[in-house]
């Protein structure tokens, strides 16, 4: 098997996360979630070092991080939604692996937000337009440094991972 990293970028809630853990298990590939990673290192959860640090700090451990992880070999990464906001991450992203776009329709963001506490962007009251606005900024982001695109709304996470397997195979990505 070729062991080309894949990394997974995408909005929040789209299922980076839950995608990736089952595509590495399919793969038989270590999995990191850039999220957890950056978690750990801080030995504080992302909402406090939004708290503490704003999202310029964030974004600055988040930088470290993903130039960390994608000088690994043959890995499953999933992202944060926001790390293409940094030239320096899609730098590094596109030249070392393969990435994944997963898009979710908003309808179907909102539905998966609706009773979430944890994503510090939105804790506000107006989830949508955060979300209308977030589209907005990264969609053309995602698609810059994106080998594939895949839709995360209908089918089953198992599904999804089955498509992108196929894909990776026909493309000789994985054999």
């Amino acid at each position: 098997m070729i062991r080309q990293n894949i990394f997974i970028v995408g909005l929040m809630a789209v299922g980076k996360s839950t995608v990736g853990r089952l595509l590495a298990e399919s793969l038989d590939m270590p999995f990191y979630d850039s999220d957890t990673e950056i978690e750990v290192r801080a030995g504080a959860e992302i909402s406090w070092i939004f708290d503490v640090e704003g999202e310029s700090g964030f974004r600055e451990r988040e930088e470290h991080v993903i130039d960390d992880l994608t000088q690994l070999e043959g890995v499953v990464l999933a992202t944060g939604g926001g790390v293409v906001k940094s030239a320096l991450n899609r730098q590094h992203l596109a030249a070392r692996g393969k990435v994944i776009h997963l898009h979710c329709p908003l309808k179907r963001l909102l539905e998966r937000t609706h009773k979430d506490r944890k994503r510090p962007l939105l804790q506000g009251n107006n989830r949508e337009t955060v979300l209308v606005e977030l589209m907005r900024e990264r969609e053309p982001l995602y698609n810059e440094i994106a080998d594939y695109r895949f839709e995360s709304n209908e089918q089953s996470a198992k599904q999804l991972v089955h498509q992108i397997v196929r894909r990776l195979e026909q493309d000789r990505v994985i054999c």
